[in-house]
Order: C-alpha cells, then structure tokens, then sequence
C-alpha cells in the first residue's frame, strides 16, 4: 500500500468520524432541547378545610331566611287587615246607599 492510498483511507475515516461526531452532536443537542421542554407538572394547592367558614355562611343564610319569612307574615297580616277594612267599609257604604 502507498502512502497515498493510506493518506485517501485515512482522510474517508477522518470523514466519516466527522460526521458521525456532528450526528452525535445534533443528537445530544435535540435531547437537552427535549428535556427542557418537558412539561412541568402542577400540583393543586390543597385548601384545609374552614368550618368558620361554613358557620358563619350558614348562619347568614339562616338569618336571611327567618327575615324572609317575616317579611312574608308581615305583607299577610296586611293583607288580610286591609281585606277586613275594605268589607267593613263596603258594608257601611251599602248601608249608607239604602239610608240607614
């Protein structure tokens, strides 16, 4: 074997090494990218249980609901005193009507 044919072999190895060392390199470079880009898992922030809470939402709905129906008895009561009036009052313009 000449030199030159040793030197051309050796030249295609070196080549050959080269590119391969790019492969590896592109590779490596795509697996760090890859890595980066792994998403992040988000947990949930655990909330402890607040009964306050809870207690006082309750007692505000409770008072809200007695004030309601309060209201309600209120707005019946008035209804039936104006109904009674309004008879009473028709029973007297009846009456006034025919001249008692």
């Amino acid at each position: 074997m000449s030199d030159l044919e040793k030197a051309a072999r050796e030249a295609v190895e070196a080549a050959d090494n080269t590119e391969l060392t790019r492969q590896i390199a592109a590779i490596l470079a795509a697996q760090q990218l890859l890595n980066q880009q792994q998403p992040t898992v988000v947990q949930q922030a655990t909330v402890p249980f607040d009964a306050k809470k809870w207690v006082v939402i309750g007692g505000v709905v409770v008072s809200a609901g007695l004030v309601a129906s309060l209201f309600a008895v209120a707005i019946a009561i008035g209804a039936v005193c104006a109904t009674a009036c309004l008879l009473v009052l028709r029973g007297l313009w009846a009456d006034f009507q025919k001249g008692r």
